[in-house]
């Protein structure tokens, strides 16, 4: 298959904007898409073990509420959309999420003894998740960083599973 490549580094041509996104999607798009759900749950699994069914109006900080409140309401007033999700976590971006597990790092801690390294982790994706997320082309260090978080994230997930976490949906 021939090397696919940003389209923006070539004469204008509909084919070659496609071809470039759907490599996008293929490559990068659905583990960025993994790797935030697979946060959502992680945060939490953990915070509801830790502190109950009730973690989110104790464990987050007011300004990620209301910004999760906000985004809500938006979509409440127009419900021919979508709805990101029924738990206000899905209205929470990467950097909250990560703001979320910074905060509570102590509770994370007993389950993930490396907590500090996975927060500059999510810290390092942000980034190239903004490229991604805003339909822009990664480079291929930033399609790595990508792979790489994917895969590990996979496998911490695995492992406290393997543990006894009960992975719960939000």
């Amino acid at each position: 298959m021939p090397q696919t490549t940003d389209f923006r580094k070539a004469p204008f041509d509909v084919p070659r904007v496609e071809t470039a996104g759907k490599y996008v999607g293929r490559t990068a798009y659905w583990k960025l898409y993994a790797i935030e759900n697979f946060f959502r749950v992680f945060i939490h699994s953990v915070l509801s073990a830790q502190i109950g069914p009730h973690w989110w109006t104790r464990a987050v900080d007011t300004r990620i509420q209301g910004n999760a409140q906000r985004f809500r309401q938006q979509y409440l007033r127009q419900p021919w959309y979508t709805s990101p999700g029924a738990h206000d976590i899905y209205y929470s971006f990467l950097s909250e999420l990560n703001e979320i597990i910074r905060a509570n790092s102590n509770l994370f801690l007993p389950l993930v003894p490396d907590i500090d390294l996975w927060i500059a982790r999510i810290e390092q994706i942000r980034l190239p998740r903004n490229i991604v997320g805003h339909m822009n082309y990664p480079n291929q260090a930033d399609r790595k960083r990508i792979d790489v978080l994917h895969s590990d994230t996979r496998e911490l997930l695995a492992h406290l599973k393997t543990n006894g976490l009960s992975l719960l949906i939000p």
